[in-house]
């Protein structure tokens, strides 16, 4: 049972790959070597723990190879002896941003009780699991939540963005429509250029799906997390931060 449990999270894609490194292959060599032959531009190499392998960080992916490239796979890294998720966990910091850089002018902005805990999330008016997501966070309290409005789906969502943009109250537009379905009716002839100057955001920030969060530490998390996750993760931004 345990063989048939990790075999999908083990599952490696091998490519092969006979470029040889010096001898005394670092970070800088291997980083160099794999731009060559993958010929694109790699974010980060960091040398591991197992088995002499590399982290690469690449197109928002990790791969992992040797110092002389013998091969290079993506997949499920796994601590043998803790068995903890090692990817994941990496994934978790190296898509982390700076909280405090994001230009939160451009979000519709929400504060409930005292206001003190914090969270963005780049949402499209059509997805699905944000319209599920914005009713589960109705029920935060003590927060103060930056939604950017980030129409990727179809070309409605970004008629749909515009509208709650020029809103007189982009927040209760925002609800009215995400948490109780009610028709938008509001003009699109407001400055929308915030809507678009999210989309370019989202873009360099490498979000492909909505919804997407980030805490007051940085730390990103993809989907519509069950609340309970929100609340602790919430808590604990406020502890590191």
């Amino acid at each position: 049972m345990l063989k048939k449990r990790l075999l999908p999270a083990l599952s490696i894609t091998l490519l092969s790959a006979l470029l040889s490194l010096p001898a005394q292959a670092d970070e800088a060599s291997v980083k160099k070597a794999v731009e060559a032959k993958l010929g694109t531009k790699v974010t980060s190499v960091t040398k591991t723990p197992y088995l002499g392998l590399y982290e690469i960080y690449a197109d928002g992916q990790i791969l992992y190879t040797d110092e002389k490239l013998t091969a290079l796979f993506a997949g499920t890294l796994i601590d043998g002896k803790t068995m903890k998720n090692v990817s994941a966990e990496r994934m978790q910091k190296l898509t982390a941003i700076n909280f405090s850089e994001l230009p939160l002018e451009l979000a519709v902005r929400q504060v409930r009780g005292n206001g003190k805990r914090v969270l963005a999330s780049f949402e499209d008016p059509n997805c699905g699991y944000c319209k599920k997501l914005a009713k589960e966070m109705s029920k935060l309290d003590n927060v103060t939540l930056y939604t950017f409005l980030f129409p990727i789906l179809s070309p409605d969502s970004l008629e749909k963005s515009k509208q709650i943009w020029c809103s007189a109250d982009k927040a209760r537009a925002w609800n009215d429509w995400m948490q109780d379905g009610k028709a938008l009716s509001g003009k699109t002839d407001c400055d929308t250029s915030a809507v678009q100057k999210t989309v370019e955001l989202g873009r360099k920030l490498g979000i492909t799906g909505t919804p997407t969060l980030f805490f007051a530490d940085g730390e990103r998390v993809p989907g519509a997390v069950p609340m309970a996750q929100i609340e602790k993760k919430l808590e604990q931004a406020m502890v590191s931060k």
